[in-house]
This record gives structure tokens, sequence and C-alpha cells, in this order.
């Protein structure tokens, strides 16, 4: 079954890339050395296509000036605790600024979230949305540790991982949740064995001391920093970590760091159905006739009824799969990422109702990191990983049983879904480090946290919880009344001006101001 934690905090370009290529149709383990790892050269060389466990596809496609992006490995402690001991290899990438030397600030780190998500593939695919802040900034981002080509986290193979997708997601009785957590166990079990050596040093806190060697080692006097979505979290907890080395930082997208995975799921659960009510409104009040029905409760009552009915009997996905109600589930939810995709959510609704499920499953491909040669990236394989390393808890089914209610109230849609997802840590062979991550930056420059009040996945309550944890005097609110997921690509001008005017010009705005 697929364990929701990704929709905790996931970065949809990452699954985006993926998804355009369906509808449509650099590192590694190092040895020991005892060396001053901060004063190593990077080699930076034209890119390679990107590996299977990055999503594959082709090599970046040119810069608009004609450059190229260039990759390079950067060699990080395997662990912190033993700087001297065992390194891997950090896949980076990089686009060099377009401006003069004399305009150049630095270099501008991405994070685009998951976590999971691959840097090395993500930044190219949505270079050119950064195109002004190269004017002043080298880009760069990385496949954080586990993910990619950063010793990346393997655990069940191609079709072991279509198994575990199509399972039953909501189990209905005891026999149906005894079959879910022998697969979540067997997942588990699965990556401790083919990746046992690396699951104790995936943690968030980990990635943060790689992010201030890679500072150190790109030349930078100060962190400058983009975070979005679990990229927040992971630049709060490197603010917490080394606050004096915080230059201009924007999290877009923002995890709240105050709450647990329980509390985490059950506001993204009000987040997805908030999210599916304005997806429903949206249809039935334009002046054509909505396809999907002639109100918003009927949209969401057919809806309804088509999981239902999937339950006991898939529909034709994309062959020789069936679209199983987990798989309809799941691409529901990802396509109420983004406004973008309420198109593809209207033609795969339609279709399903007609007993097509093809569209439907290539939206649940695309969040579960398959392509469509049924080859499939380790984002869910890191995603869990660094999930279970980060959080202390672990739930039982009886806990599931317990806190299902609520998460019903909460969504009738999404509620059983995600509830279930809390036990995609049980039985794994690393505890968790801390009930919640740390962010308190006192002393850090200021951080432009920006949410959007529409956001399914990362809700807006997250963004000033965000601000309060950050401490006074350090995180600056910014408000964007918006839908989807994130709000600098959203193209709102408001948002995009106040951004670029911190990281360009350094002005800071107003806190809590609102674009809409």
């Amino acid at each position: 079954m697929p364990n929701p934690s990704p929709l905790r905090a996931a970065a949809l370009t990452a699954t985006a890339v993926l998804l355009a290529a369906a509808l449509a149709g650099c590192g590694g383990d190092g040895d020991s050395e005892d060396e001053d790892l901060a004063a190593q050269k990077l080699s930076w060389k034209d890119c390679p296509e990107p590996s299977d466990s990055q999503g594959g596809g082709g090599a970046p496609s040119p810069l608009p000036n004609g450059d190229t992006w260039k990759c390079a490995t950067l060699k990080v402690p395997l662990d912190w605790d033993k700087p001297k001991g065992d390194t891997i290899g950090l896949a980076l990438i990089r686009a060099q600024a377009s401006g003069t030397k004399d305009q150049r600030i630095g270099s501008l780190v991405f994070n685009f979230g998951g976590p999971g998500g691959s840097g090395v593939t993500t930044l190219p695919a949505f270079g050119q949305d950064y195109a002004q802040l190269r004017t002043r900034y080298d880009l760069v981002s990385f496949d954080p540790r586990g993910v990619g080509r950063s010793a990346g986290v393997k655990c069940e193979n191609d079709e072991q991982l279509d198994e575990y997708f199509q399972q039953d997601a909501t189990p209905d009785d005891a026999a149906e949740q005894k079959q879910l957590l022998d697969s979540t166990r067997d997942f588990n079990s699965a990556c401790e064995k083919n990746s046992g050596k690396t699951l104790p040093y995936v943690r968030t806190t980990d990635a943060a001391r790689d992010i201030e060697l890679m500072r150190q080692v790109l030349g930078d006097d100060k962190l400058h920093y983009f975070g979005i979505s679990y990229g927040t979290e992971l630049g709060g907890v490197y603010a917490h970590l080394f606050p004096k080395k915080v230059g201009r930082a924007v999290f877009d997208a923002v995890v709240d760091p105050t709450q647990n995975p329980e509390q985490g799921s059950l506001g993204q659960a009000r987040g997805f159905q908030l999210a599916l009510d304005n997806f429903a409104e949206d249809c039935t009040s334009k002046d054509e006739d909505c396809p999907l029905g002639e109100s918003a409760q009927d949209v969401k009552d057919r809806i309804a009824k088509l999981l239902k009915d999937l339950d006991s009997k898939p529909i034709p996905g994309v062959f020789p799969r069936q679209l199983t109600q987990t798989y309809a589930t799941s691409g529901i939810v990802q396509a109420l990422y983004s406004q973008d995709f309420w198109e593809y959510l209207t033609e795969g609704l339609q279709r399903a109702y007609e007993g097509d499920g093809r569209v439907l499953m290539l939206l649940a491909d695309s969040m579960n990191g398959r392509d469509q040669d049924g080859e499939y990236s380790n984002i869910s394989a890191a995603n869990v990983a660094i999930n279970c390393a980060d959080e202390k808890q672990r739930y039982t089914t009886a806990d599931v049983l317990v806190r299902l209610p609520e998460f019903r109230e909460a969504s009738p849609l999404f509620g059983d879904y995600l509830a279930w997802g809390l036990v995609g840590c049980t039985d794994w062979a690393v505890p968790g480090a801390a009930d919640h991550p740390d962010v308190s930056a006192p002393g850090s420059a200021p951080v432009l946290v920006v949410g959007n009040t529409g956001d399914p996945a990362t809700p807006y309550e997250g963004a000033r919880k965000m601000v309060e944890s950050l401490g006074k005097g350090v995180g600056v609110e910014l408000a964007y009344r918006g839908q989807g997921h994130g709000a600098y690509n959203s193209g709102n001008k408001c948002v995009r001006d106040a951004v670029n005017g911190y990281l360009l010009d350094g002005k800071v705005p107003m806190t809590r101001t609102v674009c809409a």
C-alpha cells in the first residue's frame, strides 16, 4: 500500500516532471579518508542523463544563453558523528549566474521537498521559472542523502512496487488490516536488507549539516536558500543549527514544525478536502455545464461512489494494471496539488465513470515515481526512510482505529487514506529522532515565509507556526490567497515581486503582507 507520508511535505515539482511525460504519451559511496572535506574542490562537468533512481529521462537541455547545466559530486561523512570516517557522495547541479561578475551575490541553493525528490532533475526542469534569480545567483540544487544518486535508499524492485502501490490502503476489516501491515513490513524489511548501512544517517539534521559543508565548498560566506514544502523544514533545521550562517532565505509551501505525524496528516485531510471542495465549486460555477455533476455536492458524491465501487471492482488502468481504489485516491490527491492539474482530474474522472482508469492511474504513477516504462525512482523509498528516521512516533492498528473518527470528520473522502498512512514506520529498523523538528533560530537573518491559503499539502497555518518557531525577528510572514501547493510558481506577481525583491535586493517585505 502507498504510505501517504509523501503528502506530508510533498514537492509538486519533483513529481510533475513525471506527470507531464506520462500524459504526453552525480554521486555514490566513497571510501574512508582522513581529509578536510571543507577543502575539497568540486569537478563540474556536463550532466549525464538522470539515473533510474532519479526518475530517468534525458540530460538537461541547454540554458537560454547556450550554457549547459553542470554536475558535480560533494563528499560528505556518512556519519556526522564520525567526520573522518566513511564518506558518501552527494549529487549536485548548477547553472552559473547569467549576470555580470559584479552583480553576482553567490549561490542560491534549492530543495524542492518530498522528502525524497531529486533536486538534480527538478531544478533544470523548472529552471526557467527562476531565470530572474539567476541574474544574480548561481542556481544550485542537489539530491539529499538517501535520494537519487546520493547513496539512494533501495527497497523493493519495480514488480514488487507495482503490487505494493495497488494494495488496499483503507482496510475495512481485520483481514485487510493484517494484509496492509504485512505489506508495510515487507516493504520496510526490504529497505533494511538493501540499504541498512544508510538508513541511520538520512535524518534531516544530517542533510542540514551536508548543506553547511556545501556552503563552505561552494565558497559562500552565507547560505542563500530557497526551500519548498519539506525543503522549508530542512531550511528551518539548518537555521536552527547554523543561525549565523543564514543569508537570504525563502520558505514556500511551509511545513508546520510543531506538529507530529498524526497532527500533520490530520491537517492534510482538512487541506485536501478543502481543495476538493474548491475543485467541485469551480467546476459547477462555470458558464458551461460541469461534466462531473450538477452541483458541487453531486460532484463529490459521485467521486465517493466511484471510490467505493473500485474497492470491490477495479477497472482497467494502464495495461496490464487495474485502477484500484487506492490508485484512484492517489491520482485524485496528486491532481489536487495544483489548480493547473484540475483539467486532468476532470478528464480522469470522466473516463473512470466510463470504465477507463488510465488518466487517474497516470496521475497516481506520477505521485509514486513510476515512469511509462514501469521503472520507479527512489522517491517513495527515500521518503519513507527520511520520515521514519526523523519521526519518533510509531503507530499501531489500534492507534489508527481510535483516530479514524476524527480523520473522517476532517475529510469524508481522504480521512481513512491519510489515517492508515500513519502505520508506514511500523517495525522500521531505525528509531526516530524526535517528536518534531527544532527550527528555533535566534540570531538568524530574516527568513521570508510564504504560505498559500489554499494549499492542501502544507496548509497555511504551517507558515504562521514556522514564523513563531523561528523566533522573534527572524520569520517574516507573507500570505498568498490562492490554490495549490506553493506560491512562487503560481504566477502571482505580488508573490514573485516580494520574493525576488528580498533575494535579489535584500528588501524585506512587511510581515503579514497579503497577496491575492
